[in-house]
């Protein structure tokens, strides 16, 4: 674990109230529903705002096995030297490609890749194995054609919440069904590993802090329908998990993902892996996707990793 402050900053704590404070009184997802969700995300009505559209995206479209699937493609400004293949978030459930666009646009200048956003089915329409199903995809395809078509090689995964999930089995889809090997780094951002419930998923309760224990088991049910928990590719810390790349694997210390987080860390490193692991002092989950300075320098934590184990560009 990275050497962090001990103790979470006055500016958190107010911050941290001052989201409980705007989501105290908003209804759940399970009664808000998911294509309500969606549409107030798209039109900026959530707690994370309007979206931020970069100059420099551009939007590409590759067959799937259950029809399109868009990739958001941002270049660095720098000297590119490879591709860095995001997974967004939203539990399975919502959010797009598009809407990170600032956060990926820094991670772009500042680690040389481009950066290549994928969109992938959604639950509850379409629950497990369609968002796998659609990430795995987006890496061959990126994979394959990465040099024709970008000029580079695919060489680094990342994701968050939701999608540091896909991305982990992504990892894992590449190795066992294919023998591929490609990522030689990955960020995994508060991700959800073992969709039985950590005991910090369990015993977070229903305090409104993005995420909760009841949100958390809504979405789940969403995804996973009446598979089995078990499963390594639905739930990745059951996984064979020898041979993954080296990973930074960042989480809050009052995120209900924290026991999934230090979990798969520690397995991932007993695996024979690299893992780092930031435990950010009364972070909440999805913390690094506001403007403060507890996110942006969780932001160059993550660039410096890249930076770090790709070595010098």
């Amino acid at each position: 674990m990275s050497a962090l402050p001990a103790f979470a900053p006055p500016e958190v704590l107010a911050f941290n109230a001052e989201i409980e404070a705007l989501t105290r009184d908003a209804p759940p997802p399970w009664k808000v529903g998911a294509a309500e969700a969606r549409r107030m995300r798209e039109e900026g009505l959530t707690i994370l705002g309007p979206r931020r559209v970069s100059e420099r995206a551009s939007d590409r479209t590759i067959d799937g096995p259950g029809g399109t699937i868009r990739l958001r493609v941002i270049p660095p400004r720098r000297s590119a030297r490879g591709i860095l293949l995001h997974i967004h978030g939203g539990g399975w459930v919502w959010g797009g490609p598009h809407h990170h666009d600032p956060m990926l646009e820094s991670l772009a200048d500042s680690t040389g890749l481009w950066v290549v956003s994928t969109s992938y089915r959604f639950a509850p329409e379409d629950p497990y194995p369609a968002a796998p199903d659609d990430c795995e995809t987006a890496a061959l395809w990126l994979h394959g054609n990465g040099v024709s078509e970008l000029g580079h090689e695919l060489v680094a995964i990342g994701g968050e919440s939701a999608g540091a999930h896909l991305a982990a089995v992504t990892c894992l889809r590449l190795r066992d069904r294919r023998g591929l090997a490609p990522f030689r780094a990955a960020l995994l951002t508060y991700g959800c590993y073992d969709l039985r419930c950590t005991p910090s998923v369990r015993a977070f309760g229903d305090r409104p802090l993005i995420l909760n224990t009841s949100s958390v088991r809504w979405f789940v049910e969403q995804f996973t329908g009446n598979r089995n928990l078990d499963d390594p590719d639905v739930s990745p810390i059951q996984a064979d998990l020898e041979g993954l790349p080296p990973a930074l694997f960042t989480v809050g210390s009052l995120d209900p993902m924290l026991d999934d987080s230090t979990f798969m860390a520690a397995r991932w490193r007993a695996a024979g892996n690299h893992a780092d692991l930031d435990i950010w002092p009364g972070a909440i989950h999805a913390f690094d996707l506001f403007d403060n300075d507890h996110a942006r320098a969780a932001r160059s934590r993550m660039h410096a990793f890249i930076n770090s184990t790709l070595g010098a560009s």
